[in-house]
């Protein structure tokens, strides 16, 4: 492998020195554009979407996407005939052996290979025409910020003898104009009296500096106002901002003129009409609009609340709930966040392919309209499909798969069942596993609850309830574990950007069907207890050997250590060794019973999917057993809580997350940080369950360690699994271009696991001590690809040991090599 890394890096090296490869004499290739701002050189980020040129983009310093370009040839030949020509002894060698049609495809292969090499970006040269033009952009925009006398000028630097060139581009900002007086002047009396009654706060204010962005902003702001008070048809053309930027003193008057009329067309001419306030007078709803079909006679109809519900064959919806979704009602004035609303809303229903909303004036009038809603409907029944791969420190590659079937408007209230089949298949060290579940969901787009309680969230925040049931049996892994789970969700939309989830009545019951194949999976376990029993004297062994039988054997001697106070005070690390592995061993085979409430707090400030700038928060607090812990006052032989005589998980449970992202330059690189802390407290002695312990590594997580590989603290147990009661995690990545759908990445992530459980039998550098314990953050770099299709992004991640707190000695870059990197391949981005 390291042989094959130093070989790529020598041929791209090799490439490089000839990067001006296809650039024609008397040309320049662009390496570098600078920007100096009064005399001050900048980085210019925030400018660099006027820039017209730039430089081919690179990866670790080197635009590679040209080297590749470079590999290609122009004027090699782009047919098997010239090919042929080209080549014709290789040619007439496949020729003779094959046949004529194979040495098409062989010269085909090269010529195709040639065409891929120049598909690869072009060399950016340097055009006088694109720096002039991007001088009068960063000159423009300047001005749009107040500095009407700014001046750009722009200086090509060129090296004939390489053929490279720089781009300097020089701004004189000047002193900006700052507003003075402003003058509002509205010509409508209706218009008038909706703005002075309105709470609305100008952003234009006197001695606030001009820019345009504030008009922009301002426009807006009063454009909403009147569509949001019944001027439906009032938009920016009707507003009129007149700057005095002529002073010799930097000031500025503004005269914002609001006109009173709007102009229509009438018979070829234009007259001028003053703008009214309309109301919603017909509410019409079509449940079953197609293009098709429109013009048909309806043939049922329905009505509820003043609303008309049509369709051309039979309404399948029910009227009282798909009336929640609408929020203009007849005689309501017309509101444009209502209308905005009310299409949200139907959208989010996902019943519908199409929500269309159309207004139009009844009758010739001037102040009522007719609002028709044409709802177009998805098919009832759809089928999905998933499918991923799968690795972890205990399951070798192994691949899943996941079928649904769809059924819409299940209960004509818009209601979304599902019934899902899950499997899985892989294979590790103990032979295949597979693993088969199913699960039956509905989603419901209001709440219900009992005592009313639907009504404490408006239906403006979209409030939703989920419930599930389902059941999972595994087979070779773990202990053949099977799963059963009920699941209740409330969740609503605060508001665009915050978004809470309340989990009642969610239980989980975890049951081992196998726990005698506890030691043959965690072998490692297995070979522990072997080594103490050499020591431990007071246990008859069926081997002479003392290798423990298993299973009985291994867990009688678990607990005859455990009871032997004697070997506790002369082998003190044996015996702490084994309460450790016994205390494992009662989670791992226990059965439990996870009856879960929680909280769910989330602020996401993406606007949409293409917004690269943006932070996101959430924060989650569970409880589980609390209540039935209440109303069950049994134990097991254990000490242990149970319910039904099933061991009650009891616990409180915290999550906490927080992402930034930063785009950088042009807006295609971007910089992404993450961190994240959780924390589980047990009490009335009560156990983890191993499903909702932390564990640390994996394509998602530290990426230079696999899945429960890493942890606890500065342990190096060597165990197939490493589990803890409180972790940290931080990561920071750097994406950016490569080549056409090709991105690449440079990361760290850094953090751990550690126990605070209190327990007497976790090793002492597990446990985490407070700041004395960050000295055991883990950390690993490494450089990824990313494929972007757009719906899907393909991530393959190298993950380099960077620092290693369970070493000895020196603990940075010990194993930084491509040996012991761990490889990922994950589907969409980490974080």
């Amino acid at each position: 492998m390291k042989k094959l890394s130093f070989f790529f890096i020598f041929i791209i090296f090799l490439v490089a020195c000839n990067s001006t490869k296809h650039v024609a004499e008397g040309e320049h290739l662009l390496t570098r554009n600078y920007i100096f701002i009064d005399s001050t050189k900048t980085n210019g980020t925030d400018l660099q979407k006027y820039v017209l040129q730039k430089p081919n983009p690179r990866f670790i310093g080197m635009p590679l996407g040209l080297y590749f370009h470079n590999l290609g040839n122009h004027n090699k030949p782009k047919t098997p005939v010239e090919w042929a020509e080209k080549n014709p002894s290789s040619y007439n060698i496949v020729k003779k052996i094959f046949s004529e049609k194979q040495s098409i495809a062989y010269a085909n292969a090269f010529i195709n290979l040639n065409k891929w090499f120049l598909n690869f970006q072009t060399p950016e040269i340097v055009k006088e025409l694109k720096v002039k033009r991007t001088a009068n952009n960063l000159s423009a925009f300047y001005k749009t910020q107040g500095f009407f006398k700014s001046s750009v000028t722009s200086e090509i630097k060129r090296d004939s003898v390489h053929k490279k060139a720089t781009v300097t581009y020089h701004i004189q900002k000047g002193k900006p104009t700052i507003l003075d007086t402003i003058n509002i002047k509205i010509e409508s009396r209706v218009l008038d009296s909706i703005y002075q009654n309105s709470d609305l706060q100008s952003l234009l204010k006197t001695g606030k500096q001009y820019k345009e962005q504030t008009f922009r902003n301002e426009a807006a702001k009063v454009v909403k106002l009147f569509r949001n008070n019944g001027i439906d048809n009032f938009t920016e053309s009707a507003l009129g901002f007149y700057v005095d930027s002529t002073r010799a003193d930097y000031k500025a008057n503004i005269d914002f003129i609001i006109s009173g009329n709007r102009l229509i067309e009438d018979n070829g001419q234009y007259k001028e009409k003053p703008y009214k306030i309309r109301k919603i007078k017909e509410v019409n709803v079509y449940t079953d609009y197609s293009f098709t079909k429109k013009g048909e006679a309806i043939k049922d109809t329905l009505i509820y609340e003043g609303l008309n519900f049509l369709a051309h064959d039979k309404v399948k919806y029910n009227a009282r709930f798909l009336a929640q979704s609408i929020f203009l009602k007849p005689n309501d004035i017309y509101r444009d966040t209502l209308i905005n609303l009310t299409r949200k809303h139907l959208k989010s229903l996902q019943n519908f392919k199409s929500t269309n909303i159309n207004l139009s004036l009844i009758d010739g009038a001037d102040d009522t309209l007719k609002m028709d809603i044409l709802l177009s409907p998805l098919e009832k029944y759809t089928l999905g499909f998933e499918t991923e791969l799968t690795h972890s420190n205990i399951r070798n590659i192994g691949t899943s798969a996941k079928f649904s079937l769809t059924n819409r408007n299940t209960f004509k209230g818009t209601e979304l069942l599902k019934l899902s089949l899950l499997g899985s298949w892989f294979n590790s060290n103990t032979g295949p596993g597979w693993e088969i579940g199913a699960d039956a969901s509905v989603e419901i787009p209001r709440f219900v609850a009992p005592f009313g309680l639907s009504k404490l969230v408006p239906k403006e925040m979209s409030p939703r309830t989920y419930f599930s049931l389902g059941s999972s049996f595994q087979k070779n892994i773990g202990l053949d574990r099977q799963t059963f789970t009920f699941l209740t969700d409330y969740k609503w939309q605060y508001n665009p950007q915050k978004t809470i989830q309340l989990e009642v009545l969610n239980t989980q019951y975890v049951q081992n069907l196998n726990v005698s194949s506890y030691f043959n999976i965690y072998n490692s376990e297995y070979q522990s207890l072997n080594e103490v029993a050499q020591t431990f004297d007071n246990f008859t062994y069926n081997n002479t050997n003392r290798e423990l039988d298993l299973p009985n054997e291994a867990l009688r001697f678990m607990n005859a250590v455990a009871d032997d106070a004697s070997f506790r005070i002369s082998n003190p690390e044996e015996f702490n060794n084994t309460l450790n592995i016994l205390d494992r061993y009662n989670i791992i085979t226990s059965d439990f019973l996870i009856p879960t409430i929680a909280y769910t707090y989330t602020y996401n400030g993406q606007l949409d999917f293409r917004d690269n700038d943006f932070s996101f928060f959430r924060i989650r607090l569970a409880n589980s057993g609390n209540i039935l812990g209440l109303l069950s006052d049994k134990t097991n032989s254990k000490n242990k809580k149970t319910f039904l005589e099933i061991p009650l998980a009891q616990y409180f449970k915290t999550d906490i997350e927080y992402k930034k992202f930063w785009t950088l330059g042009s807006g295609n690189s971007v910089f992404g940080f993450r961190s994240s802390l959780g924390a589980i407290f047990t009490y009335d002695n009560s156990d983890i369950p191993f499903t909702k312990s932390y564990f640390a590594g994996g394509s998602n997580d530290i990426r230079a360690w696999q899945t429960y590989e890493l942890g606890p603290g500065s342990r190096n147990t060597g165990l197939e699994f490493n589990i803890g009661s409180f972790k940290f995690l931080t990561s920071a990545e750097y994406r950016f271009d490569v080549v056409s759908m090709l991105k690449g990445a440079l990361f760290i992530d850094a953090g751990n696991i550690w126990d605070i459980s209190s327990s007497d039998f976790v090793e002492d550098d597990a446990k985490f001590k407070g700041f004395s314990s960050l000295k055991n953050i883990a950390v690993g770099s490494g450089i990824g690809a990313r494929l972007d299709f757009n719906f899907l992004i393909v991530r393959f991640d190298v993950g380099f040991k960077t620092y290693e707190p369970y070493l000895d000695g020196n603990k940075w870059f010990r194993n930084y090599n491509f040996n012991s990197a761990v490889y990922n391949v994950g589907i969409n981005y980490p974080f």
